[in-house]
């Protein structure tokens, strides 16, 4: 059982605190949440004119705003129920089991109505924020992205894709630093949309027979990359199209 000596001292120090949230609301208008968009905030009228980095700050100290203005508003809430236990002789015991809540609790959360064993917030939350579903992780949760031998369009696929229009990454990020701003994305020299070079220039009928060469200017800078190698290809001996620019006489 509380003294009366001790109840007076929780209930001073319950009404103080009291008091500094209630101070502390009216001072920064519940953390600029009165307001209505965050640009008011701000003394921004559109978001236009604004980088997308610094909307990306801005929105993350409103959300920061957002959850300490819940905290705070929670534990206005806590010190009102503790005081109204005051009133009814019931502060300094568990709502759930009825035991005293040891003096040490009691001093170290004053406004608490349970004993350690029935706190409930005991459960630890895993709300996350929405936006790692879709971040996190990059690969493996889209069809064929498990594939290690994959050739179709894939997640990767699409990532590498959106890179070549740009990252924030410099050539002088990488592990092994680039020259230019095109070598900085994810395999800069892969194919995209096939797989071999002579893909672009050697094709079939549909029963996979009389395998053709298309001479274009894929296979002619496929050639003289062989040539400059000193590799000796068997494509001189397939039929051309005819009517090819890059068809000898």
């Amino acid at each position: 059982m509380l003294t009366t000596e001790q109840l007076a001292d929780f209930r001073l120090q319950l009404l103080k605190e009291k008091q500094e949230i209630e101070e502390r609301f009216e001072q920064n208008d519940h953390f600029d949440l009165d307001r209505g968009h965050f640009h008011e905030a701000m003394g921004e009228l559109s978001s236009i004119d604004n980088h997308p980095a610094d909307e990306a700050t801005e929105l993350y100290e409103r959300e920061k705003d957002i959850a300490l203005n819940q905290h705070t508003k929670l534990q206005l809430l806590n010190i009102n129920k503790a005081l109204e236990a005051m009133e009814k002789g019931t502060y300094g015991k568990c709502e759930v089991c009825g035991k005293d809540i040891p003096v040490e609790r009691l001093e170290a959360l004053p406004n608490t109505l349970y004993c350690k064993e029935h706190s409930p917030d005991q459960i630890i939350s895993h709300d996350r924020p929405i936006e790692e579903g879709v971040l996190m992780p990059p690969f493996g949760k889209f069809a064929m992205d498990e594939e290690d031998e994959n050739v179709v369009f894939d997640a990767e696929d699409s990532w590498q894709t959106v890179a070549k229009w740009g990252t924030s990454e410099t050539p002088s990020d990488l592990a092994v630093p680039q020259e230019h701003y095109n070598d900085v994305d994810i395999e800069p020299d892969e194919n995209s949309g096939y797989v071999e070079d002579f893909e672009n220039f050697v094709g079939n009928d549909m029963y996979g027979n009389n395998i053709t060469v298309y001479p274009n200017p894929q296979h002619q800078r496929y050639e003289e990359q062989l040539d400059e190698e000193g590799i000796m290809t068997s494509f001189g001996d397939l039929p051309a199209f005819e009517h090819d620019p890059y068809v000898e006489e």
